[in-house]
């Protein structure tokens, strides 16, 4: 049987985050595999209440993990390491990244008790080469939001594949790698023609060119300078250049940096260990902030997308650490708020404002550059690589759509791939041969559930519909007393006529205990879909809420 070159998200294809990508060759069915990413998206009160990451369900790669060689992991993000930690003890291959982001994985292992230090090898980057089984990967630098970001070269006996990772096209980066057009050109022609440019696609619809991250450097330090109380700044802590500028611009308006929040303060850390930062200005802590004037401190704090236990969050509600904000302060957003976070943001921009203090965000493009490539930032990596096909990954499914209408646009061929859908690449058209069962694992506290385990659903309807729990005994004979205990939660407690609910519940379910015949006494089956049709009914005619129920049924047992 002829051998073939597939092509598998499990996540991030139809989707922001959560980035997943199965690529593997061989005889249908016994390819050996490798990943690319795996990261985490984070729960939300309207869809997930309760859960604290969202990460892949990795169903299908567990019960082909011998056929797994290896995991590549292009760049530090969340949405593209966060679930290591969580799932790597379910497949258990070797992890390949580079210093900075190799640090970041063997941290976040170390925490879950993993084997860390032993699962992660760094790798350097162009022309080191990683053989496992039929691949030869290599790491090419490009610019994106997080130093080390890397595409990755993949060489296949079918052809070169190359996967962006997230990128966009700075040459001035701050901190980090800059584009290399010169080495993009050379990935593009040294083993004949690119197959297959797997490439994101988060700012497909942005039609001007992207701007480098070097251009904030002025606006931002005319910004501090011009504030004449405390200065606090949030932004995504792993955008290590921008932590950089906002702290430059800092110590030349005569301030001191305070880091607050332990993300910001780890990528600081992990920013000099991994020779990253070499000249970031020192920092004092919070107890020596709260001493000095007002006017000769900048707080750095992690929270810019609302996180409620991060430090903008608890600074918006009072005080953290010591340090409290106060009328005539300044707080800076310097980031985009991430689609679903705006009410959570928003919250905290108004509690800031309700206390005096003056609120500037990124709407301007003053303070904040996007690290995706816009729309022309794309046609130029399809213009130096040339590809003969293009998959778009990292985007919703408008994003994907959109990309595959540019690439056919300039005689590419091309393909919406969504999560779960195997594309064979062997040939000159991608095609599906099959579709893989693809979902969610939450981590629900400390614990992974399934999509499917109904927690979350169950957590829903209470949040909608309220809760009442019955509880009505049994006696030895075999009857039911003629009483019921009702409590209810998330409910209305009186009726429409002002009566008590619970107590007007009760009455109803006492008549009809009173009634029941013993063949329904019982049954529990029985007892406890009459009870909770009752409760149900009587709720909904009085307060229009139709409630989730639990029913206990106390027996008691003769002597």
């Amino acid at each position: 049987m002829a051998e073939r070159l597939i092509y598998l998200p499990l996540g991030g294809a139809g989707e922001i985050g959560m980035n997943a990508y199965v690529y593997g060759y061989g005889a249908p069915g016994k390819e050996r595999l490798i990943l690319v990413d795996l990261g985490v998206t984070f729960g939300d009160m309207d869809g997930s209440p309760g859960i604290d990451l969202i990460m892949p369900d990795l169903t299908w790669l567990e019960q082909n993990k011998d056929r797994l060689d290896a995991i590549f992991v292009t760049h530090g993000h969340e949405d593209h390491i966060g679930a290591l930690g969580h799932l790597w003890g379910r497949l258990e291959a070797p992890i390949y990244a580079r210093r900075f982001t190799g640090t970041l994985v063997r941290l976040k292992m170390e925490e879950m008790g993993l084997p860390g230090a032993d699962a992660v090898n760094i790798t350097e980057v162009r022309p080191a080469v990683t053989k496992v089984g039929p691949f030869s990967v290599q790491f090419a630098p490009i610019s994106h939001s997080i130093p080390e970001s890397s595409g990755l070269v993949i060489d296949t006996p079918a052809g070169r594949i190359v996967h962006t990772g997230d990128f966009k096209v700075d040459v001035t980066p701050v901190v980090g790698d800059a584009f290399d057009p010169v080495m993009w050109k050379q990935i593009a022609t040294e083993n004949g023609p690119v197959k297959v440019l797997a490439c994101d696609s988060t700012n497909i619809f942005s039609t001007h060119p992207g701007r480098s991250e070097a251009v904030l450097a002025t606006p931002i330090l005319e910004w501090v300078m011009a504030q004449k109380n405390m200065v606090v700044a949030t932004t995504f802590a792993s955008n290590i250049a921008r932590l950089k500028t906002l702290a430059d611009a800092a110590i030349a308006s005569g301030r001191k940096v305070c880091l607050l929040g332990r993300a910001m303060r780890r990528m600081v850390s992990v920013g000099f260990d991994s020779g990253i930062l070499t000249d970031f200005p020192a920092t004092i802590g919070p107890e020596e902030a709260s001493k000095l004037p007002r006017d000769k401190v900048m707080l750095m704090v992690t929270g810019s997308q609302g996180e409620r236990r991060a430090a903008s969050a608890q600074l918006s509600r009072g005080r953290y650490l010591g340090l409290s904000l106060k009328e005539g302060d300044s707080f800076l957003f310097s980031s985009k708020t991430i689609p679903g976070n705006e009410k959570s943001v928003g919250r905290i921009m108004n509690a800031l404002s309700e206390s005096g203090v003056e609120v500037y965000d990124a709407d301007d493009g003053l303070f904040h550059v996007s690290g995706h490539a816009n729309r022309p930032d794309i046609e130029v990596m399809h213009d130096i690589l040339k590809p003969q096909t293009v998959i778009p990954m990292h985007g919703e499914h408008l994003h994907l759509r959109e990309h595959m209408m540019l690439a056919r646009s300039k005689g590419m061929t091309s393909e919406v791939v969504t999560n779960g859908s195997m594309m064979d690449l062997t040939g000159k058209m991608p095609r599906v041969v099959d579709q893989i069962q693809t979902g969610r694992l939450y981590l629900d506290g400390n614990i992974l559930i399934g999509a499917m385990d109904g927690v979350v659903r169950d957590r829903i309807r209470m949040a909608l519909n309220g809760h009442a729990m019955v509880s009505v005994i049994v006696d030895e004979d075999e009857k039911a007393l003629p009483d019921a205990w009702v409590e209810l939660m998330g409910l209305n407690q009186t009726t429409r006529n002002g009566a008590d609910l619970a107590r007007h519940i009760e009455g109803e379910i006492a008549e009809f205990l009173e009634r029941a015949d013993a063949r329904t006494v019982k049954n529990d089956d029985k007892m406890d879909e009459a009870i909770r049709k009752i409760a149900r009914q009587v709720s909904m005619e009085e307060i229009g809420k139709k409630p989730e129920v639990t029913v206990i049924i106390s027996r008691l047992m003769a002597d």
